[in-house]
């Protein structure tokens, strides 16, 4: 049985992953964290990691990037695996995260979907012919108006992935309205909707002359990314430290 911490519990996600820990009979959530108050829980829970004395094998974290810091100083100190799902980190701690997965195994996707990993090595596999072919590459992401963060981490792994896959070739473009020129061949459009309350969508769009291939992925809701965290967390609760993603999930499936 795989002992789950649970921290940022008494948030939207905490409670799609609790529910959904709820029906699974290989892994339980042994204790939450939560600085804000929520309804009774069937595990103890705590308004600090200080404050917690229960013994768990590994530590999801879904909350919100200004504790993650904090996050993974405690999981590096007490060795105890870390799945980082919080998005929009600085690279300041995204090189905290990689410092920390020096002392214990530490799991960051830019998306948790099993769909959404699947895809990304979709599209390196249609860059490396698309691509080569001459065909124009865009990215349109859809959310819901709270989402802060713009761009996705999401739509910037799927650019990374195509770069990725043609050897770097390509330069990120976020705005083209302060220019007057047709579209360089050399660049990936990363556009970004935000309203109403859609859950997450990606599509990647390759234009070619007469044709167009489009990749896309929907979530319906938000459940699709708390099911790859329990996975993962399954998935990482054993590993010695180092640095790993949902491609390593997948792979051992």
């Amino acid at each position: 049985m795989v002992k789950v911490m649970m921290y940022g519990c008494n948030g939207y996600m905490g409670h799609v992953i609790c529910n959904l820990i709820k029906d699974m009979e290989n892994v339980t959530v042994a204790a939450g964290i939560d600085p804000c108050p929520g309804d009774q829980k069937d595990f103890p829970v705590f308004a600090s990691l200080d404050a917690c004395d229960v013994d768990v094998d590994v530590i999801i974290d879904f909350s919100a990037a200004v504790a993650v810091d904090g996050v993974l100083d405690y999981a590096a100190a007490k060795k105890i695996p870390l799945v980082e799902c919080t998005t929009g980190l600085s690279e300041e701690q995204l090189a905290h995260l990689e410092e920390a997965s020096k002392q214990t195994a530490v799991l960051r996707s830019a998306n948790m979907s099993l769909g959404v990993n699947t895809l990304l090595e979709m599209v390196k596999t249609a860059t490396k012919i698309l691509g080569e072919a001459g065909f124009d590459i865009d990215i349109v992401e859809k959310h819901h108006r709270r989402k802060l963060d713009a761009p996705s981490g999401t739509a910037l792994a799927f650019a990374d992935s195509i770069n990725e896959a043609a050897d770097g070739k390509y330069n990120y473009v976020f705005d083209r309205s302060d220019r007057r020129m047709p579209r360089p061949a050399d660049e990936i459009g990363i556009s970004a909707v935000r309203g109403g309350t859609i859950v997450g969508e990606h599509e990647i769009i390759f234009a070619g002359t007469d044709e167009v291939i489009e990749f896309k992925h929907t979530a319906y809701s938000r459940a699709v990314f708390g099911k790859g965290a329990v996975e993962a967390a399954v998935y990482l609760a054993d590993k010695p430290a180092g640095l790993y993603d949902m491609q390593d999930v997948i792979a051992a499936k």
